[in-house]
């Protein structure tokens, strides 16, 4: 779940945020950190409840139907393809930080088909080595994200810091879009509730790592922001806000560190989105919501390997055609429709199942209204393109949704059975 979190967000948002809110930035993302773990609260009751593949697509068919299970599949399908391509993207800008060539057209295309090739072929071979590469991932970014964070604390509290050059006033509109931005900073914790069938104990594990996922990522998060806004002369318009602030602090040497932990941390959260993503796809062709060649398990490496490879390239395509920016709100809009539908699903399922929880949220129904009705305010700042994108994919899950309910011409397997 970290690995799947912390990614291309820490490294490219930082300056984003700041020049649309200055110096209480810091203060967004902890109030962004408080609404997603409201809503990762909620989705901590309702993942305990289930044992199979799929997360949120799973969860929305079992509680509100066919219909609401394969639009949540397609919007999971946006968002967590449009994140690695936003992690894609950041890493090509931080390869310049070594090779300035790396953005130019060709050795951009190779760059992203490299990367996602060798991922590619780890995550076929099974899951078991593409959870040891993200292990290994998480490892390698976050001691030094906490020490960066720590140093530059340090640094300012020994009255080091920059003078302020950046406006903080900002208005209530401003909040709520730098907001739904950072909901892509947060989100990615239900990737790894999608491979939870090929978990050893997913329902007793999985409040745990939820909560504390997100408490990390809180505190990192705002530690990293204050840290970037109080040491950098202009950080609203830095490339590669945390590669300057270790350049301010410890030099060239280490700029050229930090870009290399970023390098890293990006890479691992592609790593970590081609492990966990693909079996979403998979779970909709399990139960007859898509092709079953979707389906279709490897002889040897019983991996997904279609999905893997189809995800793969999409990945590849949106992050070519794509920039970083582009793709990371595209992402943060889709995950608002089946964060929301999470959040609505704890009540509905506590009719349904009353004891299937393995974990129990207090409050859960407090929970499941202020989570969902911070996802319905936040929905109210997309903006046009975001808005097309996501009425095409609306579309084309309703389209979906009635050629699987007019002749079921996709062959579901015995789980079908057993969620009807």
């Amino acid at each position: 779940m970290l690995n799947s979190i912390i990614g291309s967000a820490i490294f490219g948002l930082p300056s984003t945020i700041a020049l649309s809110l200055g110096r209480n930035s810091p203060w967004a993302m902890l109030i962004a950190g408080a609404i997603n773990a409201v809503i990762v609260a909620c989705y901590a009751e309702v993942a305990s409840q289930f044992s199979e593949a799929g997360g949120a697509y799973l969860y929305a068919r079992v509680t509100f139907g066919r219909f609401c299970g394969i639009q949540t599949g397609w919007m999971l399908l946006l968002a967590r393809i449009a994140g690695p391509a936003a992690n894609a993207n950041l890493f090509v800008t931080y390869v310049e930080e070594f090779w300035p060539k790396a953005a130019q057209p060709l050795p951009r295309l190779a760059i992203l088909a490299t990367v996602l090739g060798f991922l590619t072929l780890i995550n076929i071979r099974g899951v078991r080595g593409g959870a040891y590469v993200s292990n290994l991932f998480i490892l390698a970014k976050l001691v030094p994200l906490v020490f960066l964070a720590g140093v530059g604390a340090l640094y300012l509290l020994s009255g080091h810091g920059a003078p302020p050059t950046i406006s903080t006033a900002a208005s209530p509109q401003t909040w709520l879009k730098t907001i739904l931005l950072l909901f892509f900073a947060y989100g990615g914790f239900e990737n790894a509730l999608t491979p939870l069938s090929e978990a050893k104990d997913p329902r007793r594990d999985v409040a745990a790592a939820l909560f504390t996922t997100i408490l990390v990522c809180i505190l990192l998060y705002a530690s990293i922001q204050w840290v970037v806004v109080g040491v950098l002369n202009d950080p609203a318009h830095s490339q590669r806000p945390l590669a300057e602030v270790a350049r301010v602090i410890f030099g060239a040497r280490g700029a050229s560190i930090i870009s290399l932990v970023a390098l890293i941390s990006l890479y691992g959260g592609m790593s970590a989105n081609i492990l966990a993503v693909p079996r979403v796809p998979f779970a909709l062709a399990e139960a007859g919501d898509f092709p079953s060649i979707f389906a279709a398990i490897h002889s040897k490496f019983r991996t997904p390997y279609f999905s893997i490879l189809v995800f793969s390239l999409l990945t590849f395509l949106l992050a070519g055609l794509g920039n970083f920016a582009w793709n990371a709100t595209l992402s943060a809009i889709a995950r608002l429709f089946y964060y929301a539908v999470g959040c609505a699903a704890l009540p509905a399922l506590r009719r349904k199942q009353p004891n299937a929880a393995y974990f129990r949220l207090p409050g859960g129904i407090i929970f499941s209204i202020l989570g969902t009705g911070c996802c319905l305010l936040l929905a109210t700042q997309v903006d046009l393109g975001g808005s097309i994108v996501l009425g095409i994919t609306v579309v084309v899950a309703v389209v979906n949704w009635i050629v699987v309910r007019s002749g079921k011409p996709f062959a579901p397997t015995n789980r079908e059975v057993l969620w009807q």
